[in-house]
């Protein structure tokens, strides 16, 4: 199946995450698999892209392989943090986030920049700078927000940045998984992806500087390896995937290993639209008893104004394996998951039952789809279980007036309808204003912050603030 061997690394710059403030002050990697480039296709008019942002207006025209693209650009806020459930003080910051873009066409591009919190009011033992932003090897990540070389027709690629709703090829293991959840933990992911004959392999590691998730899957082309090279590759692919946490960045916590084998059977392929069937079992290496098995259907639908991927699942888990263990909320779970047990993850009780998981993720443009700039952008992920439990995780964002104005809404329930229940939201305001070079911002939303004790401490964030930048 092409999209589910697409280069899945190119595509993460744009969406913001589920829990975090970082999340949303400084947006993320998009659902949809398209390339991501600065530069635009040649001929075409288009705007310099950034992280998350569509706001911006038509470009000059560029050739995509001879010219560098940039952009520079600098946000200032006032930036609080504050306690829910009489959890902890209030907090107040001055914000300074410098961000600098440089891109030559698909085969190389990097992307700098990192918030800096001054603190204006609070504890007088936090120091002038949030200490929490930088107190580990791991946050230093933070300041790389995309490094890739190689593109989706390069044998090898490799890009090193923010993760969020991403998942790994299959995505039974790694699913729209969020690894900035932990508001206090920054760390930049690396992504492999390699073709060799028959074989494709993504392999990824969410902190590049820490003993944190690691984890590879390896897809065999059934079609080449029985005929010889296909005209269209992936139509007919056998998979298996192993993911593994150390748990020793970003907070100790318990260490995990999950493995996963899928069939994927491309069954109709149309101009612009293409479906898919698929199977699967997976457990816990050394766990006896655990295991889940899971099938399931899936198209994608690519026009000139849409993109939309939409995906069906039938599950079934059995001593304690759960598809999608790694998921948005497993930054946060890890310490204490949803539900009233108030135990790891790793530890938690998990029901024998079946469930149902869909997924849509859907891009639109009035104009024409052709890059990062949409009026609207969908990502949504639910399962329902046989039990009584919901999950569900989501983002959108829709432009007005021009692409003068853009809203995005963020939010996540996990273990919905159970005691325990866990509930994240969040949400960001852009406008754009005097030609489109300075814009005013807002965000604001709730937070768990882990302790030492190995408990979440509820909190709240909430920014305002201007920015200036070169991409109009």
């Amino acid at each position: 199946m092409q999209r589910m061997r697409s280069w899945f690394v190119s595509l993460l710059l744009v969406l913001p995450g589920v829990a975090g403030a970082e999340e949303i002050a400084d947006p993320p990697p998009p659902e949809e698999e398209e390339t991501v480039n600065l530069l635009p296709p040649e001929g075409t008019v288009q705007p310099l892209p950034l992280e998350g942002e569509t706001t911006e207006a038509a470009s000059v025209p560029v050739d995509p392989s001879t010219r560098w693209a940039s952009l520079l650009r600098v946000e200032t806020s006032a930036w609080a943090l504050l306690p829910r459930s009489g959890m902890g003080t209030d907090e107040g910051y001055f914000q300074v986030e410098p961000t600098i873009v440089f891109e030559r066409g698909e085969e190389f591009g990097v992307n700098l920049g990192a918030p800096l919190r001054l603190r204006v009011w609070g504890p007088k033992d936090g120091g002038v700078v949030r200490r929490e932003d930088w107190d580990e090897l791991s946050d230093w990540g933070q300041l790389v927000r995309s490094l890739k070389l190689g593109s989706d027709n390069s044998p090898l690629g490799v890009w090193f940045g923010k993760l969020d709703s991403y998942s790994l090829l299959s995505g039974h293991l790694v699913r729209r998984y969020a690894h900035r959840a932990n508001p206090n933990y920054h760390p930049a992911a690396g992504v492999l992806t390699g073709t060799l004959g028959p074989v494709y392999v993504e392999a990824f590691s969410s902190d590049v500087l820490g003993a944190r998730l690691m984890g590879a899957e390896a897809e065999l082309d059934v079609e080449h390896v029985l005929f010889g090279k296909p005209k269209q590759k992936g139509r007919y692919t056998l998979g298996l995937s192993a993911v593994h946490d150390w748990g020793r960045a970003g907070g100790r916590a318990a260490s995990v290993t999950l493995a996963h084998m899928d069939a994927v059977a491309v069954l109709l392929v149309r101009p612009g639209y293409e479906a898919h069937v698929f199977a699967g079992w997976g457990g816990r290496p050394g766990e006896a008893g655990a295991w889940g098995a899971v099938v399931g259907a899936g198209a994608d639908v690519l026009t000139q104004t849409l993109n939309m991927a939409l995906r069906l699942e039938a599950r079934r888990q059995h001593g304690g394996f759960r598809q999608g263990f790694f998921g948005p909320d497993y930054e946060l779970a890890r310490f204490q998951a949803a539900g009233p047990d108030g135990v790891p993850l790793a530890d938690a009780p998990f029901p024998d039952g079946y469930s149902i998981h869909g997924e849509a993720v859907v891009g639109w443009d009035a104009v024409s789809y052709g890059g990062l700039y949409k009026h609207l952008k969908l990502s949504l992920g639910a399962e329902a279980f046989t039990w009584g439990r919901f999950d569900v995780d989501g983002r959108v964002a829709v432009q007005l007036f021009e692409r003068a104005l853009e809203v995005a809404l963020t939010g996540l329930a996990a273990g919905a309808g159970k005691p325990g229940a866990r509930y994240l939201g969040a949400a960001e305001v852009r406008w754009r204003f005097l030609g489109g070079k300075f814009y005013a911002l807002g965000t604001g939303g709730t937070l768990l912050f882990p302790t030492t004790e190995g408990t979440l401490r509820p909190g709240a964030f909430a920014s305002v603030g201007l920015g200036v930048d070169n991409a109009r």
